[in-house]
């Protein structure tokens, strides 16, 4: 493959110093809102009931709501589901001496004073330790996640780009979290599948960008790490491009149509998407720089054949 001549190589590095501090402010606010706000943890985390319910005609969400506060149902949340003729009822848990059967029908009950014809079609229920267990087991498979990919491109590759690969990462995950708890965003177990997919897309993106480099620190007779950096960049751009846009054009239609109980998982892989391509070109890029990558590290080291010296003997 013919490499780009310098001239036509887009200088990429020449805002990281700026790249990084947006990073960081992104990475702080994220964490702020998360710590002051919190995540608005969904049924599958935090415990409850979730009851789906059929109307004959489109269901006016007020009217579903007032029903349910006026028979002790102030706390439920409703939403639509689908469409205008299904609605999702939450409701946090209410004690273990009340199940789940009750609690359903005492609601289906409260909303048939509006809506006669409504019918329910399934009810949920998750205890709170099964919650619990789940938000516990969700964080360590994403810690999981970044370790064991630590390891691999420490191994694959170089220790600086396995630290700059997990940095970016995590920069991913935080602020996509970050995204979440600042819109007060519904954060539940299909959400948490989306950030493990962005861990693995904006990984691969990483790698390709990571693989690049260190071709080009052995072939590119240049000793400006920088520019390697740079050039690297500019030849992966137009992978990175198509990759990100056919991904995103297919996110942006499950956004639309694909209904309320994939809302956020597409949310999610949305961000997540737009925010990995950006980590792998110039946070993954920049801690490996501002840690001292050069071109020696990449290079391998030549070992001298056993009994070289007797071949070079008279």
């Amino acid at each position: 493959m013919q490499l780009l001549k310098i001239k036509d190589t887009l200088n990429f590095m020449s805002i990281r110093k700026l790249t990084m501090a947006f990073s960081a402010l992104l990475i702080i606010a994220s964490i702020v809102s998360m710590s002051v706000r919190g995540l608005n943890f969904g049924l599958d985390f935090t415990g409850g009931t979730a009851v789906e319910v059929g109307f004959a005609q489109p269901a006016q969400i007020d009217k579903v709501r007032a029903a349910l506060a006026e028979n002790g149902f102030a706390d439920a949340s409703v939403q639509l589901f689908g469409s205008s003729q299904e609605v999702l009822v939450r409701l946090a848990p209410r004690g273990a001496e009340v199940s789940a059967a009750m609690i359903g029908n005492d609601m289906m009950a409260a909303i048939q004073t509006q809506y006669p014809d409504a019918q329910m079609r399934r009810i949920e229920f998750v205890g709170p330790s099964v919650g619990e267990d789940l938000k516990e087991q969700g964080g360590l498979a994403m810690l999981t996640a970044l370790i064991c990919i630590l390891i691999y491109v420490a191994m694959r590759f170089e220790w600086r780009f396995a630290v700059g690969a997990v940095a970016a990462l995590a920069h991913d995950v935080i602020i996509t979290m970050g995204l979440f708890s600042i819109l007060g965003l519904e954060f539940d177990l299909t959400v948490l599948a989306a950030i493990l997919a962005v861990i693995g897309y904006s990984l691969n993106d990483t790698i390709v960008v990571s693989d690049r480099i260190r071709e080009n620190f052995r072939k590119v007779r240049i000793d400006d790490t920088i520019e390697i950096i740079n050039i690297s960049l500019t030849q992966t751009l137009n992978r990175t491009l198509v990759t990100s846009i056919t991904t995103l054009l297919v996110l942006v239609a499950l956004f639309v149509w694909g209904g309320q109980i994939i809302h956020g998982f597409a949310t999610a892989l949305l961000f997540g998407v737009f925010i990995g391509t950006y980590s792998s070109v110039y946070v993954a890029s920049s801690v490996a720089i501002s840690m001292g990558i050069s071109k020696e590290d990449l290079i391998p080291v030549e070992v001298e054949k056993e009994g070289a010296e007797f071949d070079n003997m008279p």
